[in-house]
């Protein structure tokens, strides 16, 4: 029993974390009808930002704490992601309004490639560290309970706990805020939005500043777990899955997905691996997903796609 619950831990810490992910898809598409494909390299190019001038600020003003280096850092990696998210959306986005869905796809390939370019440009193709203080060693829990107790990854523990404050965060956002109340009615009809006299652009803009947030924190976590490297930018595709089984226009539907696959992935791997010779983890999760869109295309709590249109 204890071991189940060790992996069901796991499970749920690695799951939240695809959910943060996810969640970058679910809102820019609830917003906007746009299917981003350049999610993962946005988290490329926050984890490289934040990598880089964690570096660069305590050498150029000689800051020697970790927590305000940091700071300092995310700081202007936030404003570096605000920035680009500005920028796709007025150059790119804003000028392909009412343009094909399979235009828009191309479009966000496209912002993928040049933000990997970019990135390299101004950042280098090193592997590079983030250091955000996260303990690495494990800890047992529930000693008392069970014998010799259940062991956790603290760094995991740790990771998926920030993942989950910014899920809530971004949850009351858009449940107590003005701001958030227009997000959703755009998300639920844009022509009675703007009959209204919200502004559609204004709210696209501030959907990918928070996209944009969503992939520094991501790219943060990751970096800090696997190092920023150029692979960080298919962490996205590990996030696909959790958007086709909770539904691409529901915030709920990321998180609940994101923790089944982290769950799936992690006992169908401990516990049927060893009959299928392992590896079920890499592949889990694209199974289950495209046995939903076989069955159910618009996954556990999105609406079907041609009732939005």
């Amino acid at each position: 029993m204890a071991f189940f619950l060790e992996t069901l831990l796991g499970g749920l810490m690695a799951g939240m974390l695809y959910s943060l992910v996810a969640l970058g898809f679910v809102l820019i598409f609830k917003a906007s009808g746009v299917f981003n494909f350049a999610q993962g390299a946005m988290v490329l190019f926050a984890a490289l930002a934040m990598a880089r001038f964690s570096e660069w600020i305590p050498q150029w003003t000689g800051i020697n704490s970790l927590l305000l280096a940091n700071v300092a850092a995310f700081a202007v990696a936030g404003a570096i992601m605000f920035a680009v998210a500005w920028l796709i959306e007025r150059l790119v986005l804003s000028h392909l309004v009412n343009q094909e869905g399979a235009t828009l796809l191309m479009a966000t390939l496209g912002i993928a490639y040049f933000l990997e370019g970019l990135g390299q440009t101004l950042f280098g193709s090193s592997i590079y560290k983030i250091d955000i203080g996260m303990p690495k060693e494990p800890i047992f829990v529930l000693e008392s309970a069970f014998q010799g107790g259940i062991l956790i990854n603290k760094e995991d523990l740790y990771a998926a706990l920030i993942a989950a404050l910014l899920v809530a965060l971004l949850s009351l956002f858009f449940q107590k805020t003005s701001t958030g109340r227009a997000l959703r009615a755009v998300a639920d009809d844009h022509q009675a939005a703007q009959s209204i006299g919200i502004p559609l652009n204004r709210i696209w803009v501030i959907v990918w500043c928070v996209a944009g947030v969503v992939a520094l924190v991501a790219g943060m976590i990751w970096g800090s777990k696997l190092g920023v490297q150029f692979s960080l930018a298919t962490v996205a595709l590990r996030a696909l899955p959790v958007v086709i089984l909770g539904g691409l226009t529901s915030v709920p539907g990321a998180i609940i997905g994101g923790l089944i696959i982290g769950v799936g992935e992690k006992l169908s791997e401990v516990y049927l691996g060893p009959f299928v010779g392992g590896g079920i983890e890499i592949w889990f999760a694209y199974v289950l997903a495209l046995g939903f869109l076989l069955f159910r295309p618009q996954g556990l709590f999105g609406e079907k796609i041609i009732d939005r249109v």
